[in-house]
């Protein structure tokens, strides 16, 4: 039930770089094929943004990251920036009911790691921290939650009574997202209550949960100890993810299916949050969370399947 990216990857990563004449042809002639089968892709029922935009800079490979310049394939993992030939009008943005930190381990490959679909897609409501370069949560437990499993883990349909539990301990009104400089330099401060109408709906309906900030952590499972047990995250309401099953392509042998990536965490916490605390009809409103995933999704499984691995 690990709600974290485990050894998270995206097309971008080298791993293109390794064979791209060997997949050359296999991808040509997917380009005349029928996208797959709704029984081989389950993604497939997402709302979701056209893809033409990715279809497009597939066909025409790499290209340049228009901030540092390097070789990439649809986005920059390291600039969290979409690619020349992706231009970012046509990228979808999705609006977020609350903040999302990412806790990136520093051994975590940037061009592994789903974690900068978040931030390419939610760009003012999701903010990732390369560890140990983390804020400082205690003085606000109260109203920040820890997605990881354990002993004393919660489902999200009990947040609300959990963090009830919770008081403000002497907050002094600073923001702790200024106590350490994150990753990236444009960091967002998260706005007042009255100025933002999603979060004076999200507070308004939650009956009672205070709830303003979701932290995931992305890394492989054998690096997250580390940054597990450091004391800036201790004493904070943990909330685990049991009952979804992924779809990613790099999936680590002898590990459950119910390990997710790291978007895919973030996609499913925030359906539950929906129903279970908003108690709002889900109708697609994240569905974009997963707009690369469900593309590179498909690709590779086409890919596998033409190669015979499948």
């Amino acid at each position: 039930q690990l709600t974290m990216s485990l050894n998270s990857s995206t097309l971008s990563n080298e791993e293109n770089a390794q064979g791209p004449k060997r997949n050359t042809e296999c991808l040509e002639s997917l380009e005349l094929k029928t996208p797959s089968s709704f029984q081989d892709n389950p993604l497939q029922q997402l709302q979701l943004a056209s893809q033409e935009v990715l279809e497009k800079a597939k066909k025409s490979g790499r290209s340049k990251c228009p901030q540092c310049n390097s070789s990439r394939m649809f986005y920059c993992y390291t600039c969290f920036v979409p690619v020349e030939t992706v231009p970012t009008k046509e990228i979808p943005t999705v609006k977020l009911p609350l903040k999302i930190d990412i806790i990136k381990h520093p051994n975590e490959t940037d061009g592994k790691s789903t974690a900068v679909h978040a931030k390419l897609l939610a760009p003012d409501d999701v903010t990732i921290y390369k560890y140990p370069c983390i804020p400082e949560y205690e003085e606000k437990r109260h109203e920040i939650a820890l997605i990881f499993p354990g002993p004393n883990s919660v489902s999200v349909k009990d947040i609300a009574f959990h963090l009830q539990k919770y008081t403000k301990k002497g907050a002094r009104g600073r923001d702790d997202d200024c106590c350490r400089e994150p990753l990236l330099k444009q960091a967002k401060i998260e706005p007042e209550e009255e100025k933002n109408p999603n979060e004076c709906i999200s507070s308004s309906r939650s009956e009672g949960t205070r709830l303003k900030k979701i932290i995931f952590i992305d890394s492989t499972w054998n690096q997250t100890n580390k940054i597990i047990t450091d004391e800036r995250l201790q004493g904070l309401l943990q909330i685990e993810l049991k009952t979804r099953k992924t779809c990613f392509w790099r999936h680590q042998k002898g590990k459950p299916d119910t390990y997710l990536s790291t978007i895919e965490a973030i996609y499913y916490f925030l359906v539950d949050y929906h129903q279970e605390i908003l108690k709002e009809s889900y109708k697609g409103q994240y569905d974009n969370l997963l707009f690369f995933f469900s593309f590179m999704y498909t690709l590779i499984k086409d890919a596998k399947c033409c190669a015979g691995k499948e």
